[in-house]
């Protein structure tokens, strides 16, 4: 049998419990990709992150219960605070090669910068599956990776019930569906749905904040933002605009730490 340490922490939060969980696994060598895939099953939170030394950087990938994501980022935030509070990691820049290129997390005190791709989002036509699913249709539509609703209010938002059942006729692999508003007393608020996913409802998406910033920078005219995600368990985050790169920052918790065994 294999021993294989694991770390479970809420990230984009300053409380345990809050924010969203992620498992971060340190491996030495890839394992195979469908055993990489029965981890994050077993584990059963929003992403599990593994990562192996690469030179200086690190090559990190994330998992789902249900697949392999292309960029994620509270598991990224996750896998920064085991290397700073678990694993002795020295320098206050991490770099990691990912399937979204080099991400770079730097670290100041206990708060976590990821500087990550923009993707601006574009007007698009909303699917009529999505419109079905709504208890109130958005204002504004636009899509990159995920679909981008707009509304009126951070009440909308609070709100808003998508039917799950009717969602879960379409399939949007690795995208989602943020709906966000103006917030009351932030920038501006959001949640994130996954069709067809184990977990229906991401507490926390800091890849969707690619497309969020550059969308509320441009209405707002500020490049420096806050921002909350109105999951039940509350995500906080910092959010900077630098055209094609974004910040988000925020901070971590750990939750726990063990081992678990592999044939």
């Amino acid at each position: 049998m294999k021993k294989i340490a694991f770390y479970q922490i809420d990230a984009f939060t300053d409380q345990l419990f809050g924010g969203n969980p992620a498992c971060v696994v340190p491996l030495d060598a890839w394992l195979p990709d469908s055993l990489l895939l029965n981890i994050a099953m077993e584990n059963a939170v929003p992403e599990t992150a593994f990562f192996v030394a690469d030179g200086e950087a690190f090559h990190l990938r994330w998992f789902t219960p249900d697949h392999e994501m292309d960029l994620c980022g509270h598991a990224t935030l996750a896998t920064a605070h085991v290397l700073k509070t678990l694993l002795n990691y020295q320098s206050e820049r991490i770099i990691f090669n990912s399937k979204s290129g080099l991400l770079e997390v730097t670290v100041a005190d206990e708060l976590y910068t990821l500087n990550f791709p923009s993707r601006n989002p574009e007007p698009a036509e909303l699917p009529e599956i999505i419109s079905k699913s709504l208890n109130k249709q958005p204002k504004e539509v636009l899509k990159s990776r995920d679909y981008v609703l707009v509304y009126d209010s951070e009440q909308d938002i609070r709100d808003l019930m998508p039917d799950r059942e009717i969602l879960n006729q379409i399939n949007l692999d690795p995208g989602g569906i943020v709906i966000t508003a103006k917030g009351d007393k932030v920038d501006f608020v959001s949640r994130f749905f996954v069709p067809q996913a184990s977990i229906f409802e991401d507490p926390v998406t800091g890849s969707a904040h690619c497309s969020l910033i550059p969308y509320w920078s441009e209405k707002l005219g500020k490049t420096e933002m806050s921002a909350l995600q109105l999951s039940d368990r509350l995500g906080k985050l910092q959010c900077v605009s630098l055209g094609d790169r974004v910040l988000i920052s925020g901070t971590a918790r750990t939750y726990s730490a063990g081992f678990f065994f592999i044939d």
